[in-house]
């Protein structure tokens, strides 16, 4: 058992993506999540999940529950001392004693960052649209961008709370992903029309600006959880068109109805559906970076023994994270073997 005194010894940082089995921890940690239960016997318990910049851990407090409970809630820091476990296949820490910070820890340890640098990320959105060449569509992106304000705030806000590209730099990192993939589905369907799929793929999750507080503890401003940045994007296009002359109004709207049905079904947020080809692909597009960035992010950092992750309460199933193993040489000789006798029959 860890000693009380353990709490005050200084030691360098247990970033969670290291914490093995066995492992001693005294480090500062985020709590993301804390929930109060108690066991068959009657004793309170508490569970939490812990996080720093580089992962999620879930801990748990036998002895002093309430005690500890007392001494801070979800989104503050706490220094904790335990044990890193296995239990049922999943690693977990056994907290032994914990405190609050005797000074506010470095914003740093907690912060996640986008792997990709913003300056360059904000050039490479600003190459893309560059491709715009309605002229109307063209002065609305201007606006936008001629704003230091708002390219300032795009370079560090969060896409989300949990699922993805949910760090700083993640809505941009996004929204260049998105725009990226729309440029190449209009080269696809040339019936599409390129700069309004381009542009909406810009303008799509701006609300989330003001949806969202800024990392370390992502939270929903009162906009967010009373609006959404589905209403809030389409008052900040409102905004902007203010300003341009002589836009046209079927362009406009349907500008809006590209950011309000992005989400594609009423049961994911979206108050319409997805009305012409446009916004069928922004949708699309849309779906598929959040689904590749959140899922592989959540394989990456998946702790689970095993080629199969932990369940995803999202998704509701388990999640095949081992490679394909690449064939032996004998094997590879073969299938060309194969494949040159098929090519014979035709």
């Amino acid at each position: 058992m860890m000693k009380k005194n353990d709490l005050e010894k200084a030691s360098s940082h247990a970033w969670i993506r290291d914490i093995i089995e066995e492992d001693r921890i005294d480090s500062c940690y985020l709590v993301r999540e804390k929930s109060q239960g108690t066991t068959r016997n009657g004793k309170p318990f508490l569970t939490l999940t812990l996080s720093d910049r580089t992962g999620e851990i879930p801990a748990v407090v036998w002895e002093k529950a309430e005690e500890f409970s007392s001494l801070f809630v979800e989104g503050e820091a706490v220094v904790v001392a335990g044990l890193a476990s296995s239990y049922r296949g999943r690693l977990q820490v056994t907290v032994s004693a914990l405190k609050r910070p005797e000074k506010e820890p470095d914003s740093s340890l907690f912060c996640e960052t986008s792997p990709m640098d913003p300056a360059r990320m904000m050039r490479s959105l600003k190459e893309v649209l560059r491709g715009v060449s309605d002229p109307h569509l063209r002065a609305l992106v201007d606006r936008f961008l001629s704003d230091r304000k708002f390219t300032a705030l795009l370079k560090n806000a969060p896409a989300a709370k949990n699922f993805h590209h949910s760090y700083l730099g993640g809505l941009l990192e996004h929204t260049l992903s998105v725009c990226e993939m729309a440029v190449q589905i209009a080269r696809h369907y040339p019936r599409l029309n390129g700069d309004l799929l381009v542009v909406s793929a810009f303008l799509h999750d701006i609300g989330k600006i003001r949806e969202f507080t800024s990392p370390p503890n992502i939270e929903y401003t009162d906009e967010g959880r009373l609006i959404g940045h589905l209403v809030s994007g389409v008052e900040m296009l409102n905004e902007k068109l203010e300003g341009i002359k002589s836009f046209p109004a079927d362009l406009a709207i349907r500008l809006k109805h590209l950011i309000l049905s992005h989400h594609g079904q009423f049961d994911f947020g979206s108050p319409k559906e997805p009305a012409f080809l446009e916004a069928f692909a922004l949708n699309f597009v849309d779906d598929i970076d959040a689904k590749i960035s959140g899922l592989g992010r959540f394989m990456e950092r998946d702790r689970r023994e095993g080629a199969w992750t932990e369940f995803h309460r999202l998704f509701r199933r388990y999640l095949l994270k081992g490679d394909i193993v690449p064939p032996e040489k004998g094997s590879e000789e073969e299938m060309v073997k194969i494949s040159s006798e098929q090519a014979s029959l035709f």
